[in-house]
């Protein structure tokens, strides 16, 4: 396990369980949104994003957590694991409306990106088993072959993958 791609609907816990998995393994951790936002949550261009994604995925050892399918198969190319969440989504929209409760107003995603209650996003989140999964199982088949891919259905079994590293 030394190039990690980890993906799933936003409030999964992607994010926390990439600075988790980096502190067990001392692989860097790469989270997409820093790169990808800029202030004022404006997007990257489309090619600009894909060069940017080439340059930081150009090592040799990596966690990045995001999905960004556009260039899903940038990272699943590369990856030797893949991990997706495929928490239940009212768990994930819980998660995601209590985080932009909690840190309305703060920048945690992406500097100059304040959080904020997003319809869209949750909206997003919520249709992920219908619209983004059956696109990430492609992806996953046509990309990713080679890599080991792990599956976690709850957060129990997150907690048990990272005592199991330690």
């Amino acid at each position: 396990m030394q190039r990690v791609a980890i993906v799933g609907p936003g409030g999964a816990g992607k994010t926390t369980f990439a600075r988790q998995l980096g502190e067990c393994t001392q692989l860097p951790v790469i989270h997409l949104d820093e790169h990808y936002w800029r202030p004022g949550w404006e997007p990257t261009p489309r090619d600009e994003w894909r060069a940017i994604q080439e340059r930081l995925l150009a090592g040799d050892k990596w966690i990045v957590d995001g999905n960004y399918g556009g260039t899903l198969e940038t990272r699943l190319r590369r990856a030797d694991t893949v991990i997706v969440f495929a928490i239940a989504r009212t768990r994930c929209v819980a998660r995601a409306f209590l985080r932009s409760v909690r840190y309305r107003g703060r920048a945690i995603q992406a500097e100059g990106c304040p959080e904020r209650f997003d319809r869209e996003f949750l909206r997003w989140i919520w249709r992920f088993p219908r619209d983004s999964k059956p696109r990430l199982d492609a992806a996953l088949h046509e990309h990713a072959p080679h890599a080991q891919v792990v599956i976690f259905r709850n957060p129990r079994e997150v907690r048990a993958f990272l005592r199991d590293l330690q």
